[in-house]
């Protein structure tokens, strides 16, 4: 093994991370591997902290695109250091935020009708009336924001 470089089962073992994992993820850009002789991968041992990111970003729930995108701000594909995690991190506040709220949402609203316009619930007539929530586009409706009472006015509009 070349001195400062870690192979891949090494790496899988390490980061916790199976090596088909790593290796969707050097197809993503998100890590970069050399190659020795006959094709076998070695990632400098700065890799592991990388890894470390990405896993810790997508438990926050970025999606690998977001994750890329972070990543590319660091100057020479560097790992991020503290500071980057840091103002990094913050930037994600808004988004984490607005997941919360969702999902709070979706708590709240998941013993009833959630706007999906299935109309398979005894209180669909009343949330949904007319299955009026799809006129607000495709998916669960109450779910994304939508309120009962914005599409049951928005539906009693439209009747007269």
């Amino acid at each position: 093994m070349v001195e400062g470089f870690i192979d891949i089962a090494s790496l899988a073992k390490r980061s916790g991370v199976a090596a088909s994992a790593l290796r969707f993820y050097e197809d993503q850009g998100l890590i970069r591997a050399a190659r020795q002789a006959g094709g076998r991968r070695h990632f400098p041992r700065s890799t592991l902290r990388r890894v470390a990111f990405v896993r810790a970003a997508q438990a926050v729930g970025l999606t690998l695109g977001e994750i890329r995108a972070a990543l590319a701000t660091l100057p020479e594909e560097r790992t991020p250091t503290r500071e980057d995690w840091a103002e990094l991190s913050s930037a994600w506040t808004p988004l984490i935020e607005a997941r919360i709220a969702a999902l709070t949402r979706l708590r709240d609203a998941l013993a009833s009708c959630i706007g999906c316009g299935c109309l398979s619930l005894d209180t669909c007539a009343l949330y949904n009336p007319g299955d009026g929530a799809r006129r607000r586009g495709a998916g669960p409706r109450y779910l994304l924001g939508d309120s009962p009472a914005s599409v049951m006015a928005e539906a009693k509009g439209s009747e007269a």
